[in-house]
Parts: structure tokens; C-alpha cells; sequence
């Protein structure tokens, strides 16, 4: 077979509609898993007396899950239409989800947006769709799920589709450009085969509009740029970085550059699941050996670049959030943990230019005093220590972050600007 094209899918949506049962049930309609897993997992649902989520426990790798022996390893959650092959990028809870997309290995080429017709629109679903359009998803696809649960009936699909698009709309979601798919995850009506019950339903099945997505441009033409997840120091080789490459190409016997502190070596070799390469493009999860650099001289959050266009150490750097759960308010000086690619380092809020207008992106206040739980504001972020950031429309994957403060993420954003710093 030849090898398909590759896209990163998160799926998101209210915990109660049935997001974990939709994966469970395209792993199973694509042969990612078998009969015979299933035949397991529905043994192990029934023990535990939940004898419809044997697909969502296809997915809940969760500790209690494990310990009730639940030990079905799903192929890494990858599955092949057609067309691509996929890797599920989960977003269990809401921590994990902002975690996820945003320091997450690996960065969403698109998402699935689960909402149910049973239940409708609840906070969470908007919360999502939010997150992931002020994080820069390109592609989507809505799926309207438990359509057995209101007997296939079209007036509950529009109803639930409306209002999706009331919400959606305001966000600056091109909506003629997403399917919004009606189907039953646990009767895998619409998944991969069009469904008797919804004929008035003309638009693609599922898997049929995850086909239809694009393959995002790899920007292999842009300079080098790789942030450092972890170094290595392997005996014979001496010092491994290792982390994703971004943008750029990186190859053997090319000297690369450092930042934030600035030192320079040569790449020897470069090694991709346990085999040498001869060339790493953005999106390869690599590790390579580097000569002249002392493995104490780096570290992770470090950027690797190239020498005649370094990564941008920043001064302060200007950016659209939108705090998601902060208990009080967040004012001036407010200094909470910032998670900027694979770098964590305290940022202090020196300035809030103004809040916006959720609704309709336009300046709702400027210069606010604070702002709070679902405000979206620009402002003007310092960090305490020297840092690679990068405008988020120059490399995406270096210009979005999350803050964290009191064990929770209280915000998520996009850089829209950078004050470098002065050599």
C-alpha cells in the first residue's frame, strides 16, 4: 500500500455526547479495531453494567478502566480512510483538551466537533468550538450524534444544526465550508455507510467528510525551527536533542543555531523512529546528534534554528487570549506559567490593551482594568526570562501558548506580535 497522507484529528465536544462512542465506533467501521476487541470490550462494559459504551471504552484509557482490566491497546488510535491515515489526537477533559492543543506533541489538523440532538448545545460544545478557532484549526467538521435517541427525526438535526450556527457564526467560523453530519455512533448509522433511516439527509456520511478534508501545506520553504523536548546524552554520540520539527528542513553536516542561548553546532545525523534520515521536514518527531554543543548549554523550550534566520528571543510579545477559568480576575502584573511550545517559564500581563466583543471580534473596551472567565482580550505579555516566541501567522506552532496557574489552565492564546530582544 502506498503511504497515505497523514492528518493529526482532535475530537471535542460536551463529555455527555458521545465523543469517546463516535471513536470507538471509526476505529471499528475503518478495521483499527477488531471484532474480536470489540467482542472484549462489550464483555468488559457489560461486567461494569454500561452495556452501550463498549465503544467509548475503546477509548477510555483511564486509570480505573485499566484497573477493572481493561487492557485493549487500539493501535494508537490511528485509522486509514481511503483517502488518509489518521492519528486521534484525544482531548479527554477540559485541562487535558487546552494541554492538548496546545503543547501537545502534535498539532490538530483539523477537528471534529461532537454535539448531541438528545441533548443540544451545552456550554462545554461552545467552549471547544471557541478554543479552536482562537487556536488556528483550519478544518472542521460538525457531528451531530444520538440521532437513534430522537428517532432519526429531521426537524431535531435542523434544530440542533441552527443553533449551532448561531453560536458558531460570531466566532468567524466560514460555515459554508463545514458538514454538519447527522448520525448514531452507537448504531454506526451515517459513520462510514450512508443510513436508510436519515434519507433526507444528502450531505457526506462521517468518514466520507473526513476524506474531503485538505492536507495543510507543510512550510518546508520557512527557516528551521524546532523546539527542544528533552536532551539526550548517549554514549559514542554525544548530545540528542529531540523534539518536532516546525518549519524549515533540517539536515546532516549543516550548522544550526540555539536560541535563547545563542550557541552554534553541527548536526551530524538525524534519527527518526530508530532510523537514520537523511532529511527532517516539519511534523517529523526526530532526534539528532549535535557536535560543539555541551548538553548542560541546552535545554527544553530551547528553539533550534538556522544561523542566518534565528529563532526570535523576545523582549515582550503582544497576544489575543481568552481566559477560559480563572476564579477571580486577572489585572496588570498578573505573572501565571506560560506553556509556549515545549518552554513552561513565568510571563507577566504588563498591559491590557482591550477586551473584545466575543460575538463580534470588534473592541468592546479599551485599557480594562481586568478581565475575567470567557472575556477575550489583547494584551501585552512579558516574559521573566529570556524565550523563543514567534507571530503566530509566521509559525503557528511557536506563536500559541496556554497559561496556567493554581493547577488549571486559566487561559489560551495567539501571539500577534514580538518585541525581539536587543543582542
Amino acid at each position: 500500500m502506498a503511504d497515505k497522507p497523514h492528518l493529526n484529528l482532535i475530537f471535542t465536544g460536551h463529555v455527555d455526547h458521545g465523543k469517546s462512542t463516535t471513536v470507538g465506533r471509526i476505529l471499528y467501521e475503518t478495521g483499527a479495531l477488531s471484532e474480536n476487541d470489540l467482542r472484549k470490550l462489550k464483555e468488559e462494559a457489560a461486567k461494569v453494567g454500561k452495556q452501550t459504551f463498549e465503544f467509548a471504552f475503546a477509548m477510555d484509557q483511564l486509570k480505573e478502566e485499566r484497573e477493572r482490566g481493561v487492557t485493549i491497546d487500539i493501535a494508537h488510535k490511528d485509522f486509514h480512510t481511503n483517502k488518509y491515515y489518521f492519528t486521534i489526537i484525544d482531548a479527554p477533559g477540559h485541562k487535558d483538551f487546552v494541554k492538548n492543543m496546545i503543547t501537545g506533541a502534535s498539532q490538530a489538523d483539523a477537528a471534529v466537533l461532537v454535539c448531541s440532538a438528545k441533548e443540544g448545545i451545552q456550554a462545554q460544545t461552545i467552549e471547544h468550538a471557541f478554543l479552536l478557532k482562537v487556536l488556528g484549526v483550519q478544518q472542521f467538521i460538525v457531528g451531530i450524534n444520538k440521532m437513534d435517541a430522537v428517532n432519526f427525526d429531521q426537524a431535531k438535526y435542523n434544530e440542533t444544526k441552527e443553533a449551532l450556527i448561531v453560536k458558531m457564526k460570531p466566532m468567524g467560523y466560514k460555515l459554508d465550508a463545514i458538514p454538519f453530519v447527522p448520525y448514531s455512533a452507537y448504531g454506526g448509522d451515517n459513520i462510514k455507510a450512508k443510513s436508510d433511516k436519515m434519507a433526507w439527509y444528502t450531505g457526506p456520511t462521517l468518514l466520507e467528510a473526513m476524506d474531503a478534508l485538505i492536507v495543510p501545506n507543510k512550510p518546508t520553504d520557512k527557516p528551521l525551527r524546532m523546539p527542544i523536548q528533552e536532551v539526550f546524552t548517549i554514549t559514542g554520540q554525544g548530545t540528542v536533542p529531540v523534539g518536532r520539527v516546525e518549519a524549515g528542513i533540517m539536515k546532516p553536516n549543516t550548522t544550526v543555531i540555539i536560541m535563547p542561548q545563542g550557541v552554534t553546532g553541527e548536526v551530524k545525523s538525524i534519527e527518526m523512529h530508530h532510523k537514520s534520515v537523511p532529511e527532517a521536514i516539519p511534523g517529523d518527531n526526530i532526534g539528532f546528534t549535535i557536535k560543539g554543543i555541551d548538553r548542560k548549554a541546552i535545554q527544553r523550550g530551547s528553539v533550534v534554528g538556522s544561523p542566518n534566520a534565528p529563532p526570535t528571543v523576545v523582549e515582550e510579545f503582544t497576544a489575543q487570549i481568552v481566559v477560559l477559568n480563572h476564579p477571580t480576575a486577572i489585572g496588570k502584573n498578573y505573572t501565571p506559567v506560560f506553556h509556549l511550545h515545549t518552554a513552561q517559564l513565568a510571563c507577566s500581563i504588563v498591559e491590557i490593551v482591550e477586551k473584545k466583543d466575543p460575538k463580534t471580534g470588534q473592541t468592546a473596551q479599551k485599557n480594562p482594568d481586568f478581565i475575567k472567565t470567557g472575556d477575550i482580550a489583547i494584551v501585552r505579555i512579558k516574559p521573566t526570562k529570556p524565550v523563543c516566541a514567534e507571530k503566530y501567522s509566521d509559525f503557528p506552532a511557536l506563536g500559541r501558548f496556554a497559561m496556567r496557574d493554581m493547577g488549571q489552565t486559566v487561559a489560551a492564546g495567539v501571539i500577534l506580535d514580538v518585541v525581539p530582544r536587543k543582542a
